[in-house]
């Protein structure tokens, strides 16, 4: 079988496109750890390779022959939610069975079956994991435990205090070093108790020497991932693909990999290997996997529900300049999960986050526009905008107050719903393009639209920008800065025609003075702008 780009779980050698995966952990730090008897966490955004470089490091750890290594992952438990007793009892099973499979030992096995009984569950754990290490004294254990955070209430307490307990036993009679691992640091841990306590990661498990984070591959290690596929295929991409899938991942493993898919095997056509990959089939995959709503973009999603993250995106759909409001501890945690990065300047993590994030936000908005495309497409294919923007002012006049009340980022409602009314007619025909972040104090919508459907985006297009800009103060200040900013973007992106749309937030302001047209020229380009 030909290997493939990885989707789903960990990489296998034989059967997936992989780097090697102890360079991306600093193997000398974490060996360094390990030699010094630490216990400590490694995290990182759900597939980005953790589990893949723990099975990497337990092989190698092994096969030097002076540790035993095991890895566990415990996530089965969190479906006990509060249930300790047998929360622990899925914990423990899980590692007796985990070392019959890796390490072909099933001593532990043996002991919880037996002696493992007479041992409550406060302290089944902590026994288990003293057994293991007094069997071979002479060959110190190693645990790397994956999904710690994915456990609640009680059982976690429970797994972080025993592994504390026997901590000062180490390495004889207790694990040399242990490894946490998930998405979140164990500094972000909020557990709630059955008693409706709340205990923070960070006191229940004072043992942590450090805090180590599994980072996304660099643009080099995305191509290199890449042509691997080219080298051993021959099926050729091109360069011009490289900036592209820099910026619409910025080396996030799985979006990586899952546009390496999209290309190679998901469009059909491409698994033909003579069929060469140009930057239009990679652009429609882009667009394929955003639509797609795949369970890494599904899961990445839920959490805009959270009242932490929902603080800190809520300033990135508006375009606020600061983050002052934010705390430092949500700005650290919405980081852990993959939505942002801080480094060179705080902003959505990537491009096809950027993208994915309104989309989902208006999804059942979109479903319920009844407006067609069709109506709005001229006798040449071309999207007649005024009339597409006369309808949108009509549409939120009658709809805006109650649908805005509906999402639950109510402070950014008038582009969410610009952009689900957007989203709506051009699904299916076209693609939308989004900018916003920190400071920008506005939206930028960037319509590409094919007039020939039999040659689609390889032929001509019609290209639409559209800047959305809230009004709350001094209207034409921000239709002045408004038209700067809307004639730079579309000399930026090539665009054949420019819009300008301002949603007067003033309460004051009656809604005959709010919908208006007019048309302004800007640095010689035409501008149509419409009030909202």
């Amino acid at each position: 079988m030909p290997r493939n780009f990885n989707t789903a779980g960990p990489c296998v050698q034989g059967d997936h496109y992989m780097l090697d995966p102890l360079a991306r952990l600093d193997v000398d730090e974490v060996l360094r750890l390990i030699d010094d008897k630490r216990y400590f966490v490694l995290h990182a955004p759900r597939q980005t390779g953790k589990t893949t470089s723990l099975i990497a490091l337990m092989k190698r750890l092994n096969q030097e022959g002076r540790y035993r290594a095991l890895y566990a992952n415990i996530e089965a438990a969190q479906a006990l939610r509060g249930d300790v007793e047998r929360g622990l009892e899925v914990i423990c099973q899980d590692i007796a069975d985990a070392c019959r499979v890796h390490l072909g030992d099933a001593r532990l096995k043996a002991w919880l079956e037996n002696a493992g009984h007479a041992v409550g569950p406060g302290g089944r754990l902590q026994q288990l994991l003293r057994h293991w290490s007094e069997l071979d004294p002479a060959h110190p254990t190693v645990l790397l435990l994956d999904e710690v955070d994915a456990l609640v209430g009680d059982t976690l307490i429970s797994l972080l205090r025993q592994i504390r307990a026997g901590y000062a036993d180490r390495p004889a009679a207790f694990p040399q070093s242990l490894v946490l691992c998930g998405v979140r640091d164990v500094r972000d841990y909020r557990i709630h108790t059955a008693s409706q306590e709340i205990i923070t990661g960070g006191s229940a498990f004072n043992i942590k020497a450090e805090s180590l984070r599994l980072g996304n591959l660099s643009r080099e290690e995305c191509v290199a991932l890449w042509m691997q596929h080219q080298d051993e295929t021959g099926q050729t991409f091109n360069p011009a693909i490289w900036p592209e899938l820099w910026e619409d991942t910025r080396g996030q493993p799985w979006l990586v990999n899952a546009l390496g898919y999209e290309c190679t095997i998901k469009d059909r056509a491409a698994r033909d290997r003579s069929v060469p990959i140009t930057l239009e089939r990679y652009k429609a995959a882009r667009e394929r996997l955003i639509q797609s709503r795949a369970t890494h973009l599904d899961q990445l999603t839920d959490k805009l529900r959270e009242p932490r993250v929902h603080r800190l995106i809520t300033a990135f759909l508006e375009g606020d300049s600061t983050l002052t409001s934010v705390p430092t501890d949500d700005q650290q945690y919405v980081e852990d999960l993959g939505l942002i990065r801080t480094r060179p300047e705080v902003a959505i993590s990537n491009r096809i986050y950027r993208e994915v994030i309104p989309r989902e936000l208006t999804w059942t908005t979109q479903t319920h526009i009844t407006h067609d495309q069709a109506w709005y497409l001229t006798p040449d294919r071309r999207l007649n905008m005024p009339k597409l923007l006369e309808a949108f002012q009509q549409f939120f006049r009658e709809h805006s107050d109650a649908w805005i009340e509906g999402f639950s980022y109510r402070e950014a409602g008038p582009q969410l719903l610009m952009q689900a009314f957007l989203q709506r007619i051009v699904n299916g025909g076209g693609r939308i393009s989004r900018e916003y972040g920190l400071g920008w104090k506005r939206t930028d919508l960037f319509i590409e639209w094919p007039l020939d459907e039999a040659q689609g985006f390889n032929g001509p297009m019609q290209r639409i920008v559209i800047e959305l800009k809230l009004v709350k103060k001094a209207p034409e200040a921000q239709e002045r800065q408004g038209l700067e900013q809307t004639a730079g973007y579309a000399r930026q992106v090539g665009a054949d025609e420019a819009h300008l749309v301002l949603f007067d937030r003033r309460p004051e302001v009656p809604w005959d003075a709010r919908i208006w047209q007019r048309e302004a020229v800007q640095d010689g380009l035409r501008v149509l702008v419409w009030g909202a």
